[in-house]
């Protein structure tokens, strides 16, 4: 049959979306602008840029779905946004990372994934002052990383950590790369509109021609092992093409497609095995699906996908494919809240047997070629593997994982000192044998293991290594890779097998204390960890140890002898019996990880449920909810290496000797569990549904003109307090209308009263201690003081009560003191901040330390510290009655289009807001004692207005809007991660110019009412109320309204401030007369029950005796529990209206005579 009538098998392979549920969901995703992919799978994992920014990274398993919380372990990879980043081709769970600041980084992903963040990578190289744009594992030798830099490329060896080759020939910076399949070319794409064919043995270009027409990203990829590129870009006029090239004619393009005019930069997404090619565009919808021919048309169209809008894309790999459902590909679409696994499924009619037509067999994960061998010339094939479930068994099933492929430089020293040379295998000193099957006892296992690692240890030492220096090859194939639950084995290893060289992770400590937590919990026999003793590195040598443990049941062995240690004897003690549960609880580990978010919520509820049981029932919680964390203490082992003891409490009648009783000694009692705010699955806030609801009209003051636009930046644009409102109005002569909150309605036409300064009007704020009196700061430098006269302004003044100079130019911001009277704080253009005594009128102290504009400035509640956001990008605290320098400095918003700061959760934290690069506004949280590293960062949209930021300090509920936005955001501050929760955004009807929140005192308790602002409109102030959704609104939610500070009321004088005097403020108790607390009713309904309990009998009829049903029934119930059962029916039976007519009373029937005929 001619070619040409060939039918393809992937011409009918279609796109399959899968449900929500089986996708990645509700992740933060942002738009980064980089050359990279934003996403990359191995086998094993998928890795993708998360957050604003894009310095951190999420790796999840590769079939991993569901929703994602916001505290969820992330690599923590980069201080700016990573801009690529690729897996090894020969070690799944290998990471490689480039980024803006001018790093590459190289992660060890543990077997199990994540469960805690990771911060330190395992080496790092740096490309000095340029940023890394590519990073690529080479195709064929291990360990070798590819990276860009502008104009650089380079090749690092990650094992020795050295530069192998480096090349800087290229002219503009290069766009993308692309290694040949064999390993022996590279491709790259270029700024200056050139696609080169490199061979870095050689050091030369073999190939260079014009390629895309414009500057914009171009992308290169080889087409498998042949001689042909395949490269995307833009034409000179924008319009996307796809270039196919030959090296035997490389000048001139084999084929070209143009495909459109869109702006999204293109990813060839290309599989070798089966020559499809994927297009998926950066902002897109639609990914295109081709196949790649080596013969006209070139590039045959499939069934192109439609969805959502692309950040990224990459293939997943063969090892990963469900293949016995006829899965031919997968495409990982990162969008912006979620990771979408597009299916390519060849349609069957039946996928029960394995089609091989459709799977050709598949470059495999192994390889014998070194980065060295590889520089030296050798070229060594990846030897293939079938995608067969039936022919490659179970070590194709399991993704390569295992150890870190190399060893960090600092313990080079060491293992060269216990080997006894120079130059050694790395593969064999971590290579030991598997843990044996668990179905026997702990001590056969533990003897296996001892035997075989002495063998392995033996081999490695016995073997010379070669001349060269390079490993033997004929490694023995037999031998496991070492592994974290090789580590853990049973977690009773004997101290002689312990490796010094391989510390457990706290990961791995944390995954031995869940695992036995959840055997006992599930009724096994097995021992309570309560110590272990880690090996220590000599950066934590200073650290305290625990104080006032003792060793259990005497030391440990040291490695090389052979004492008993705590290890064995606790195997000892448990027997065949904790052996088998052991190995189920091991067998177990990987199904548990692999459950959903919902099922993991239901387990650990039901978790705290029978602990709380346990604990009503008279049973230690230790023995209910699990052993507690392990502490940690060091010793030194006998070699001079630290070695680790794991020490056991066991239950009563196990053991004996001087070792129990110290173990009776430390059980600890039994702790009552209180219910939790905060979980893994995010925190629960009161506020969360909280509901902003404008008030009535005729609480509005309407007809309000002329209000300016122009105020600085630096000023919130609006005040108010519970008596009257400050609003500044257009026109010369710096004016301020004030208006009164008891006179509301339409103002009527004519000349509105106002206070006229002759200057610009910078800033101004009412003092919060008399209502009447508003300070204003002018650009002039002059600090004006207002009394407003009692029923308001009648007509314009000049006249100020006070004028303060000292500035010699205009002035920033102006803010009084929350806790003393007469202290007010001014920030001026000549970068100092002055603290006045308006009782002397005089200035006391300067702050000085600023190099550049001063945003913003904020008291800390207590009043004894100030914060301040400078133009130059740093956060400064200050103690402004000790030193007039600042006292810590940090990191804050960058750019000059301005910033605000807010102390939070009673001057613990530190809330600013601000921009990022790319003009997004975003919300940092800062620790007030720790200002080098935020706590969290939110980016919220891009928009020119400033975040202007409210504390309320009783809820922890920070307001933040902007002039000219129409949406309040809400967030509740926590002091636990993630620090800033979001709540209910209110969304208004019209754009605001400013808002002002009242105090406590204004609130309606009685509503609910936690919050009260103004919002200032076009011409019109409005009230708005932000309650919380309550049913039992006839009692007063003491769970909302804690006892409120008094910040109407001075706590100082301003002379008895300045002397250094601090004074806590008042606090009063918001429960209006003749309300009940909520709390006395909710928990006069429990109290019953307990009394019953308490005051019945301890025979056997007792309610305290009959086991608790979880459907709340019980066989005996007591005369107070019925009683309390009818108040409940009762109660809903007055709320409810009963209607006992049929609704067939009301139908038209047959008469009774009718019944008769």
């Amino acid at each position: 049959m001619a070619w040409r009538f060939k039918a393809s098998k992937y011409k009918n392979a279609a796109p399959i979306v899968p449900k929500p549920e089986a996708c990645v969901r509700d992740i933060t995703v942002g738009s980064y602008q980089t050359y990279g992919n934003n996403i990359t799978a191995s086998a094993a994992f998928m890795a993708f840029n998360v957050d604003h920014n894009g310095s951190s990274i999420a790796v999840l398993p590769i079939d991993d779905c569901g929703r994602k919380s916001k505290t969820m372990p992330l690599v923590h990879a980069h201080t700016d946004t990573v801009t690529d980043m690729g897996f090894s081709p020969f070690h799944d769970g290998l990471l490689a990372t480039g980024s803006q600041d001018c790093l590459v980084k190289i992660w060890h992903i543990p077997k199990e994934g994540l469960t805690e963040s990771l911060t330190n990578p395992e080496c790092t190289f740096s490309h000095r002052q340029r940023r890394v744009e590519t990073v690529v594992f080479h195709p064929t030798a291990e360990n070798l990383l590819t990276s860009t830099s502008f104009t650089t490329l380079t090749l690092w060896d990650i094992l020795t950590e050295k530069e192998m080759y480096s090349n800087s020939e290229h002219s503009e910076v290069i766009q993308a790369v692309g290694w040949k399949s064999d390993g022996s070319l590279l491709a790259t794409s270029c700024k200056d509109k050139q696609v080169r064919i490199l061979d870095p043995r050689a050091g030369n270009f073999t190939h260079s021609a014009n390629s895309h027409q414009s500057i914009k990203d171009s992308r290169v990829v080889w087409l498998g092992s042949s001689n042909r590129i395949l490269t995307t870009g833009f034409d000179a006029n924008r319009l996307r093409q796809v270039y196919i090239r030959d090296l035997r004619n490389f000048e001139e393009t084999e084929k070209a497609l143009v495909l459109d005019s869109s702006t999204g930069i293109l990813i060839p997404l290309f599989d070798p095995d089966t020559n499809m090619l994927f297009l998926a565009g950066k902002g897109d919808t639609t990914i295109a699906y081709m196949e790649v021919m080596d013969r006209e048309p070139f590039l045959a169209e499939g069934i192109r996908h439609s969805g959502e809008q692309t950040k990224g894309a990459c293939l997943a790999p063969k090892r990963a494919l469900k293949v016995m459902e006829g899965e031919v590909n997968r495409v990982l679409q990162l969008t912006s809240s979620a990771v979408i696994p597009i299916t390519y499924q060849v349609p069957r009619k039946s996928y029960r047997d394995f089609h091989a037509d459709l799977f050709p067999d598949t470059a495999g994960c192994k390889t014998q070629l070194t980065a060295e061998q590889w520089m030296e010339g050798s070229n060594l094939p990846i030897p293939k593997i079938s995608l067969d479930p039936s022919k490659r068994g179970n070590d194709a099933v399991q993704p390569l994982l295992g150890p870190k492929p190399f060893t960090p430089p600092k313990l080079n020293g060491a293992v060269g000192e216990r080997i006894g040379s120079s130059s050694f295998s790395f593969d064999k000193v971590f290579s030991v044998p598997s843990v044996p099957e668990m179905n026997g006892s702990k001590r056969d296992m533990a003897d296996s293991v001892d035997a075989q690692s002495e063998e392995s240890l033996q081999n490695v030492t016995d073997e010379p290594p070669s001349e060269d220096g390079v490993p033997p090859a004929d490694v023995p194939s037999q031998m496991g890779k070492f592994s974290a639950d090789d580590l853990e084995g049973d977690g009773k290893l004997d101290d002689q097998d312990y490796d010094p060289l391989r510390t457990p992770t706290t990961a791995e400590r944390r995954r031995l204390f869940e695992r036995r937590a959840e055997e006992q919990g599930s009724g096994g026999n097995v021992a309570t960890v309560g110590q272990v003793e880690e090996d220590v590195s000599p950066q934590d040598e200073g650290k305290d140890e625990m104080d006032g443990e003792e060793e259990v049941g005497g030391d440990a062995s040291s490695p090389g002898e052979g004492g008993k240690g705590a290890m064995e004897e606790e195997r000892e003690c448990d027997g065949e019996e904790g052996g088998e549960e052991e190995a189920d609880g091991f067998g177990s580990r990987e199904s548990l990880q692999r459950r959903s978010i919902a099922e993991r919520r239901k387990m650990y509820e039901s978790r705290s449920a029978s602990v709380q049981e346990g604990s009503a029932m008279g049973v230690p919680q230790s023995n209910v909810g699990g052993p507690s964390p392990l502490p940690m203490r060091r010793r030194g082992g006998g070699d001079g290496q630290p070695s680790v003891q794991r020490q056991c409490s066991l239950e009563s009648g196990t053991g004996g000797g001087v070792g129990r009783a110290r173990r009776e000694k430390k059980t600890p009692e039994p702790v009552p569990t209180t219910k939790r705010t905060s979980t893994v699955f995010g925190r629960v806030s009161k506020f969360r549904h909280l509901k902003g609801t404008p008030l009535h009209k005729s609480t509005h003051i309407e007809n309000i003109r002329n209000i300016s636009r122009q105020i600085s930046g630096e000023c919130d644009g609006f005040h108010a307090n519970p008596d009257r409102v400050a609003v500044p109005l257009s026109g010369p002569g710096g004016k301020i209308a004030v208006f009164e909150l008891s006179k509301t309605g339409k103002l009527p036409d004519g000349v509105i009263p106002t206070l006229v300064h002759g200057t610009n009007v910078m800033d101004f704020c009412w003092d919060p201690f008399d209502y009447s009196r508003l300070a204003v700061a002018c650009d002039d430098g002059m600090i004006r003081l207002w009394k407003i006269p009692e029923g308001g302004l009648l007509e314009p003044t000049n006249e100020a009560e006070c004028t303060l100079p000292g500035h010699s130019e205009k002035i920033y911001f102006i803010k009084f003191h929350p806790l003393a009277s007469d202290v007010l704080a001014s920030g001026s253009y000549d970068m100092t901040v002055r603290i006045w005594d308006l009782a002397s009128g005089t200035e006391r102290i300067i702050l000085e330390g600023h190099t550049d504009q001063i945003f913003s400035f904020a008291w800390s509640p207590c009043g004894t510290r100030c914060a301040t956001l400078c133009k130059d990008g740093c956060l400064r605290i200050y103690e402004p009655r000790k030193s007039c320098t600042p006292i810590a400095e940090g990191k804050g918003p960058v750019g000059a289009r301005g910033a605000r700061v807010v102390w939070a959760l009673d001057g613990s934290f530190i809330v600013t807001t601000g921009f990022d690069k790319v003009s997004e506004r975003q919300i940092t949280v800062f620790k007030a004692n720790d200002l080098a590293t935020p706590l969290n960062t939110v980016s919220l949209d891009v928009s020119p207005a400033i975040l202007i930021p409210f504390y309320d300090e009783d809820s922890s509920t920070l307001f933040l809007t902007g002039k000219g936005d129409w949406t309040i955001y809400a967030f509740e501050v926590a002091a636990e991660a993630p620090y800033l929760c979001p709540l209910s955004h209110h969304r208004c009807s019209g754009l605001h110019q400013g808002l002002s929140f009242l105090p406590k005192s204004a609130c309606d308790i009685q509503g609910v009412e936690f919050a009260k602002a103004l919002r200032l409109t076009n011409n019109t102030i409005e009230p708005i109320s932000f309650t919380v959704p309550r049913l039992k609104v006839d009692y007063f939610q003491d769970d909302l309204f804690p006892p409120t500070k008094v910040t109407w009321s001075p706590t100082l004088t301003s002379e008895e401030w300045f002397r250094g005097l601090n004074r806590q403020p008042k606090r009063i108790n918001l429960k209006p007369e003749g309300m009940e607390n909520l709390s006395d009713v909710q928990g006069g309904a429990n109290a019953a029950p307990e009394r019953t309990e308490k005051g019945g009998a301890k025979g056997s009829g007792s309610i305290a005796n009959v086991p608790f049903n979880r459907l709340g029934w019980n066989p005996d119930v007591s005369g107070e529990t019925k009683e309390k059962q009818e108040q409940i029916q009762r109660a809903v039976s007055s709320r409810m209206e009963v209607n006992l007519k049929l609704e067939q009373d009301e139908m038209e029937g047959v008469d009774e005579n009718e019944w008769d005929e």
